[in-house]
C-alpha cells in the first residue's frame, strides 16, 4: 500500500437522536444519525405487518395468485 494517501481511522461514537450511543469505526471522530437499531420500528418489532399484509394481497390479486 502507498503511504499517506489513506484517510485516518478512528473509534467513532455514534449517537442516535433516542439517545443510544455506540462506538464503531469510521474516518469521522463522531457521527450523529436520526434513527438506530433500538429505536428503529422493524428491529423493535413495533412494525405494522397490517401494511405488509395489504400489499402482499395486492400483489397475489394483480397477478393471480391464490392465498392458502
Amino acid at each position: 500500500m502507498k503511504e499517506g494517501i489513506h484517510p485516518e481511522y478512528y473509534q467513532a461514537k455514534v449517537t442516535c437522536n433516542c439517545g443510544n450511543e455506540f462506538v464503531t469505526g469510521s474516518t469521522k471522530k463522531e457521527i450523529h444519525v436520526e434513527i438506530c437499531s433500538k429505536c428503529h420500528p422493524f428491529y423493535t418489532g413495533q412494525q405494522k405487518a397490517t401494511s405488509a399484509r395489504g400489499r402482499i394481497d395486492k400483489f397475489n390479486r394483480k397477478y393471480g395468485l391464490k392465498s392458502e
